[in-house]
């Protein structure tokens, strides 16, 4: 038994060191020819031998060869599964744990019996958040946790206020994003707000509407009614 051990130990260390000079050489390489590439938070093997996918920003994703000669933006395809590689892995990545959000930021809308959970962050003068809101009408049984996020003007933050002070916070929304009604001017607490910025910068969430589910899957852009019930179910 020992005769046989050491041989595979010793495969082992040489495969876990190849791998590691693999490594070194891609980080390497590319901290040298692409300054923009000194600070690599991940190399990893790919499906595709002599692939290596090289991950940076957290979950931006770069495929690369062993010695970092060649760099390829784009998807990874498995034409076999018919899966996308590289949007699964960016999906795992950008994940948001659903449970954690701060709900007590942001108000609920509820359709019919509410059993589906959806969290979205937007913007009340982004225009797709408003193309997105009458597609939103079509969905039942839905309970939506809107989280007011202005991040394109002062006058998004101004009606973002006004908005969250209203007495009734889902009917100035809708009345705003789907029938064009201005929110009128209302003052409160609307720490709130900031609240919903700082966390959508930590969760680096830089367009809306930003959808996120509650499996953690996060969708940015607006999608239509028939996209929001498949990741729904």
């Amino acid at each position: 038994m020992k005769r046989l051990l050491s041989p595979l130990i010793a495969c082992a260390l040489l495969l876990a060191s190849s791998a590691w000079s693999q490594e070194a050489a891609i980080r390497k390489n590319l901290g040298e020819r692409i300054p923009q590439l000194q600070q690599i938070d991940e190399v990893s093997k790919t499906p595709i031998p002599g692939l290596f996918e090289v991950r940076v920003n957290g979950a931006e994703i770069y495929y690369t060869d062993a010695e970092a000669n060649y760099l390829v933006q784009g998807n990874l395809i498995d034409t076999r599964l018919k899966r996308n590689l590289t949007e699964e892995r960016i999906d795992k990545l950008t994940a948001i744990n659903f449970a954690a959000l701060p709900f007590k930021d942001a108000f609920t809308i509820v359709r019919g019996n509410g059993s589906r959970k959806l969290a979205v962050f937007e913007d009340p003068n982004c225009g797709y958040c408003k193309r997105f809101e009458k597609d939103l009408q079509k969905i039942n049984n839905v309970t939506v946790y809107l989280f007011l996020y202005p991040i394109l003007s002062p006058d998004s933050t101004e009606k973002s206020k006004n908005i969250w002070c209203a007495k009734d916070k889902t009917k100035a929304w809708q009345d705003w994003m789907v029938r064009d009604v201005t929110p009128a001017a209302a003052s409160c607490d609307s720490t709130a707000i900031a609240r919903n910025v700082e966390m959508g910068r930590k969760f680096k969430i830089t367009g809306t509407p930003t959808l996120v589910f509650a499996d953690g899957s996060r969708v940015p852009g607006a999608i239509g009614a028939d996209q929001v019930e498949k990741r729904l179910n």
